[in-house]
């Protein structure tokens, strides 16, 4: 039964930035009797896909993981990890190495919506499935971790904007995932990202000054 009446299902929330990102937590104990709605879910996944892409391909594809059998089937693939047991929903997050392909929708889209014209979308087009298409597969891996990775940080962003609680996990047996859950050949996993209520605040962590990790101009 849901435990927080408060959850807000806004388009946008009115959420002061500077708090967001200083009080998101990699939490790892959630309250199981808080559940999501797959309207509620859909709706942080909005906002994650306005995250940036190569050429704006977009090759983010999201498993949600949120049903009682998946979550223990998904269990010891994460090493028995208790927040695939306990959070709402395990979204987990992959990168289409073929994504490119989808190239022609997405232009069709931003023709229809006034974005580009039809001449520069079919240049677009061509050019993208030219120069993708011709990439190695390792290439074509990278953007794809890359971008997965972009909308994976959007996507936890959107969800303590909204009071609840995320932690990204790297650490699953990718392979056995693949195999357990039927992905498709042309995915690779990114990574996986539990979202619910947290049982127990996530642990403040220390982080390296500025100065310490930037240099100007050169090295």
């Amino acid at each position: 039964m849901r435990t927080d009446q408060a959850f807000r299902l806004a388009e946008r929330i009115p959420a002061d930035f500077g708090e967001v990102i200083r009080t998101r937590r990699s939490v790892r104990h959630y309250d199981p009797n808080f559940v999501l709605s797959r309207e509620e879910i859909k709706s942080l996944l909005a906002d994650a896909v306005l995250a940036p892409s190569s050429n704006n391909l977009q090759p983010w594809r999201f498993l949600v993981i949120d049903q009682p059998e998946d979550k223990e089937k998904l269990y010891p693939i994460a090493y028995n990890q208790r927040q695939v047991l306990e959070a709402s929903a395990t979204i987990a997050v992959l990168g289409d190495i073929e994504g490119y392909k989808r190239a022609g929708e997405i232009t069709r889209i931003a023709v229809e919506r006034g974005y580009m014209t039809e001449e520069f979308a079919a240049q677009q087009r061509e050019r993208l499935v030219s120069s993708y298409g011709s990439m190695s597969t390792d290439s074509l891996k990278r953007i794809a971790l890359i971008d997965g990775s972009l909308a994976s940080m959007q996507l936890m962003l959107a969800a303590r904007a909204r009071g609840l609680d995320t932690v990204p996990m790297g650490g699953f047996d990718h392979e056995q995932f693949i195999e357990a859950f039927n992905v498709p050949d042309t995915y690779v996993p990114v990574m996986l990202i539990a979202v619910g209520k947290a049982a127990a605040e996530g642990r403040p962590t220390a982080r390296l000054a500025v100065d310490d990790v930037t240099a100007w101009g050169s090295f």
